[in-house]
């Protein structure tokens, strides 16, 4: 029977943009603006201090005010700050801004709490969550670049420890570069240049800034950044192949990551793991164009003419593969189109599935002495059959590791080819169903029988068979497992 084709568009992925949010993070203007403050102690001063460094006028009201709030008021950060020695009352919440209060008694912290709702004004009360319309978190202070971080005051301690990280990983520098790009916004904003030139100038900015983070930026850095962004076209796009890895999001590489945060169209592949996508820009277009091999799929040609018209709209477009884009991901055809078209094209390496794998499995895939050779093998042609021409005396050869790729359909035509070429029957044979991911399935066995043991599995996505010595003690370890498996699978089809 003649296979059917299913033909597929390309076509947004049904993800949502933006998972929950336990807070939403804002940063408020307040220059300006009036904020009260009401109570006493050391936590009250830090948040009187906060909102004036953030240029509010601020008024504390404090009967008998503590020593830090004394020395506050004798030396603002920045904007005014007025210190009352007496209660608060129900008229200075008008025209406020915000109101922080700290209080001991929970009947006070209502009180206060009532009299600015009912005046419109959001309201903090220091470690009383139930009275709280806004948080403040751990500040990293790198102004006018400002990083807010909040646990929802699930642990305040871990958001002090990721605080710290943060003040270690950022230079102090970056504050004079943030401050540099403020100045220089509004005349790159009324140039001449167009959006896609614009956003090729703050990417040689920032790049430089990173770069340069203890350099004191100058008019004349202005004017050779400018000068660079007019040396290319502005309506020139660029293609980049971005492996993303097996689908854990932590083994996303930087270089990759940076590209995500800078594509504004990026066309994925049905292997890609959904939670790669967070990473990216919100702003970004994401289509995908997927290509699994089993029920409908672009056509390559559809994906290279898609992906060239982007490019030459002017558009920085990323085309997301699963493992590295170079091993079996058809890349050939892809940087061909872009070559042909003159378009600019640049591959990002991704961890590979096999290298992912082997990593959960705590497994070398080379031994100095005894295996000497690692081999990927795909496991279907273009036509989805076991391809003719495999070295198959090199797959049955005992000291190679062998990676068979896209394996599902013909894992048991291709074994039983190799074990009638030489290859051992009792070889370890390692299959991984969806490595690195949550759902993440491993069924071992041996060359003779790992066709059946996958097959009574059936496990979903992404899979790969490994076979090799190296795997020995792995098989031992894992087999028990899967054989509960299989005997449950077994016993709900039978049910």
């Amino acid at each position: 029977m003649r296979a059917v084709e299913v033909h597929r568009h390309p076509q947004p992925p049904r993800s949502h943009r933006m998972q929950p949010l336990a807070r939403l993070p804002i940063f408020f203007e307040l220059k300006g603006k009036q904020a009260i403050v009401a109570g006493n102690g050391t936590p009250v001063a830090w948040k009187a201090e906060l909102l004036s460094a953030a240029g509010a006028n601020v008024e504390i009201f404090a009967e008998h005010p503590c020593e830090e709030l004394c020395a506050l008021a004798a030396q603002a950060p920045r904007a005014s700050l007025a210190l009352r020695h007496r209660r608060w009352q129900l008229e200075d919440f008008a025209g406020a801004a915000l109101a922080v209060g700290g209080f001991e008694d929970e009947a006070d912290a209502e009180q206060f709490t009532g009299a600015a709702r009912a005046a419109g004004v959001p309201v903090n009360v220091i470690d009383r969550p139930a009275y709280c319309d806004f948080s403040f978190g751990a500040i990293v202070n790198r102004s006018p670049l400002v990083i807010g971080i909040s646990t929802d005051g699930a642990a305040p301690v871990f958001a002090q420890a990721i605080r710290a990280k943060l003040e270690a990983m950022l230079p102090r520098g970056f504050s004079r570069w943030a401050e540099a790009a403020r100045r220089w916004r509004r005349t790159v904003q009324s140039s001449a240049l167009s959006p896609a030139a614009r956003r090729r100038f703050w990417q040689l900015f920032t790049a430089f800034a990173v770069n340069h983070p203890g350099h004191e930026p100058t008019q004349s850095d202005f004017d050779a950044l400018f000068g660079k962004t007019n040396e290319q076209s502005p309506e020139a796009g660029t293609v980049t192949l971005v492996g993303a890895g097996p689908g854990d999001p932590e083994l996303l590489t930087l270089r990759a990551l940076r590209a995500l945060q800078s594509a504004e169209i990026i066309l994925i592949d049905d292997l890609v793991a959904p939670e790669i996508l967070d990473f990216a820009r919100r702003e970004a277009k994401k289509m995908l164009v997927g290509k699994n091999g089993h029920g409908g799929a672009c056509k390559q040609d559809e994906i290279n003419t898609l992906m060239i018209a982007l490019a030459k709209a002017g558009r920085r477009v990323v085309r997301l593969k699963g493992g590295d884009p170079l091993i079996f991901a058809r890349a050939t055809e892809e940087i061909a189109a872009c070559h042909t078209a003159g378009i600019p094209v640049e591959i990002i390496p991704g961890i590979s599935a096999a290298q992912g794998a082997a990593a959960r499995l705590g497994v070398p895939l080379t031994q100095r002495r005894d295996v000497r050779r690692l081999q990927y093998v795909t496991g279907h042609d273009v036509h989805g059959r076991l391809p003719e021409d495999i070295d198959w005396a090199s797959l049955a050869d005992p000291a190679a590791t062998t990676v068979v790729y896209m394996p599902k359909k013909t894992i048991g035509e291709l074994a039983a080819r190799a074990i009638a070429e030489g290859l051992s029957p009792d070889m370890p044979a390692i299959a991984v169903a969806a490595a690195t991911r949550p759902e993440e399935m491993i069924v071992a066995g041996t060359v003779s029988d790992i066709a059946a043991r996958l097959g009574a599995l059936a496990p979903s996505g992404p899979v790969l068979v490994f076979i090799g010595r190296v795997f020995q003690g792995v098989a031992a370890a894992v087999a028990p497992s899967c054989e509960v498996e299989s005997a449950r699978a077994a016993k709900v089809e039978e049910g």
